[in-house]
């Protein structure tokens, strides 16, 4: 593997020369444009004296004068604002990090985005793991039992009262693998899309949430709608769970050429900035996979505000 000297020399020196090499010419332009500026100015004085003045011998000419030193002025500020821009642009090729650096850096940042999505998805393989074990299994285990009774029962009547205790077992079983699935991905979001699937979320949720979808033309792409359903349900989750909130409110809207969702709950608060545990780690890392960021507002007494920017190019 190279190091970072082999892939991108240090610059410093040869850089700050070549920089002081072109930025000179710019010196001579600045020091012209101030130059101007004073004259500029000396000659928009002239509308300021020709006020006090009452008697003028060449009006018109004090006027004209007057005029062109303002626009001269004008252009004067023109000109150095576009110095300005060019000196950033100098600076930015010769002391600026290298094309070289830049790739280093985004390769880097790829790299710890997908062992993030990779951690993320090891985390939610457990997860629903231990929800079959403890749910949907449990639940068929004792529907088994059930079932084994009832053949051994001698009794009909005992028999027939097993048999429709497996029934309801069999139906509650059935729900919870529902809910298991929706909870691994929500058939809605591919059938009717975010709003649908969000709608879905605040229905099943046992807390009360209000749904502001403000997204109008065509929808984000699909991967964009999953990561803003999956921050909506998890902030849902911890809501229930952590905070005592007796509601909660999710909103997604356009920012420039992205999606914002936010969820904010009216709970205890306290939960950390920088995530370093449990679900809203694993909502870092599905952002971050997009080039997206997760902000937590979460202070002692509430409320708890988690913002998600997700870009859609």
């Amino acid at each position: 593997m190279c190091h970072a000297a082999e892939l991108d020399p240090p610059r410093s020196g040869q850089a700050a020369f070549g920089y002081l090499a072109a930025r000179w010419p710019l010196g001579l332009f600045g020091l012209l444009v101030l130059l101007t500026s004073l004259i500029a100015l000396l000659y928009s004085s002239m509308l300021v004296w020709a006020w006090f003045v009452t008697d003028l011998t060449h009006p018109g000419t004090v006027a004209l004068s007057g005029l062109g030193g303002l626009f001269l002025l004008f252009l004067c500020a023109q000109g150095g604002r576009g110095l300005a821009q060019l000196d950033e642009q100098l600076a930015r090729r010769h002391l600026g990090p290298s094309e070289t650096e830049l790739l280093r850096r985004r390769v880097g940042e790829l790299a710890e985005t997908r062992a993030g999505v990779m951690q993320a998805v090891h985390d939610e393989r457990r997860r629903i793991e231990r929800d079959l074990h403890d749910g949907v299994q449990q639940r068929l285990v004792a529907l088994g039992l059930l079932l084994g009774r009832a053949r051994r029962a001698a009794d009909p009547a005992k028999a027939d009262a097993l048999l429709r205790q497996a029934h309801e077992e069999s139906a509650h079983a059935l729900t919870e693998l529902r809910e298991t699935a929706w909870r691994i991905y929500p058939a809605a979001l591919d059938e009717r899309g975010l709003a649908a699937a969000l709608e879905g979320l605040a229905e099943r949720s046992v807390l009360p949430v209000e749904v502001a979808y403000e997204l109008d033309g065509a929808p984000p792409p699909l991967p964009v709608q999953t990561v803003a359903y999956f921050v909506a349900a998890e902030a849902v989750t911890n809501a229930l769970k952590h905070s005592g909130a007796t509601r909660a409110a999710i909103r997604v809207a356009r920012r420039g050429d992205g999606v914002v969702v936010r969820v904010e709950d009216d709970g205890t608060g306290g939960a950390p900035r920088q995530p370093t545990a449990g679900g809203l780690l694993g909502l870092s890392r599905r952002v971050a996979a997009l080039d997206g960021r997760l902000g937590v507002d979460s202070p002692a007494g509430g409320p708890t505000v988690i913002t998600a920017e997700l870009p859609c190019a």
